[in-house]
């Protein structure tokens, strides 16, 4: 039975901004967490990694405002990573209300070890868009943040 809609969901599927980038997001991360996998982390672990890594000692909001997400999916994303020691997470110095996320000496060499695998998944990500697609690309990402 079709179902009658005022947009058909044909049309939904083609033009739909949203559902094409989930839909592209999710096809790209499983790239990357096949170039990952040696190392047992996910993409979103190792964006989460290398983020704490440019912003530490951060505050939780601060990285949930960089990685685009709420506080709470943030708390839960680094709780894998706190029971294998690669994030610390402890009382913030200047208010005893807030915590501060940093990579250990674990976290550190786990994600030096992962951005050579990062890089060669990153170069093959560029090979599929051409070599004078990815800057338009990204660059029409940052805008849409």
């Amino acid at each position: 039975m079709r179902i009658k809609l005022p947009v058909p969901p044909e049309v939904i599927a083609a033009q739909c901004i949203c559902l094409g980038l989930q839909r592209a997001a999710r096809a790209v991360a499983r790239r990357y967490d096949e170039a990952l996998r040696s190392v047992d982390l996910s993409s979103g672990q190792f964006s989460l990694l290398a983020s704490i890594a440019g912003l530490q000692p951060t505050g939780m909001q601060a990285l949930a405002d960089h990685l685009a997400m709420d506080r709470t999916t943030v708390t839960a994303a680094l709780k894998p990573l706190t029971r294998r020691r690669l994030v610390t997470v402890e009382v913030a110095r200047h208010d005893l209300r807030s915590r501060e996320v940093s990579l250990s000496a674990d976290g550190l060499d786990l994600l030096r070890r992962a951005t050579v695998l990062w890089t060669q998944a990153q170069q093959d990500a560029s090979k599929r868009f051409g070599p004078a697609s990815s800057a338009p690309v990204l660059a029409a990402l940052h805008r849409l943040r």
